[in-house]
């Protein structure tokens, strides 16, 4: 059985993920409407590095596969 998903399609979620984590760490205000919930801003940029890095990682692997490829 193999699995679902392909190298590409894990660096495509992850850069859409990346995007969605970024942008949301930037533009969204610690408390989040009228509801009380308080959204740790260092927690979540912190998230979105990590998974930025994850997938610029992805992109480093397929640039060195390119590169060695005969």
């Amino acid at each position: 059985m193999s699995f679902p998903l392909e190298f590409w399609d894990l660096s495509l979620w992850l850069a859409f993920i990346a995007t969605i984590l970024l942008t949301t760490s930037e533009l969204v205000s610690s408390y989040y409407g009228n509801i009380h919930i308080y959204i740790n801003k260092k927690r979540l940029r912190n998230v979105a590095l990590a998974v930025s890095t994850l997938f610029l990682a992805t992109v480093a692997i397929r640039i060195i596969n390119i590169a060695l490829a005969p």
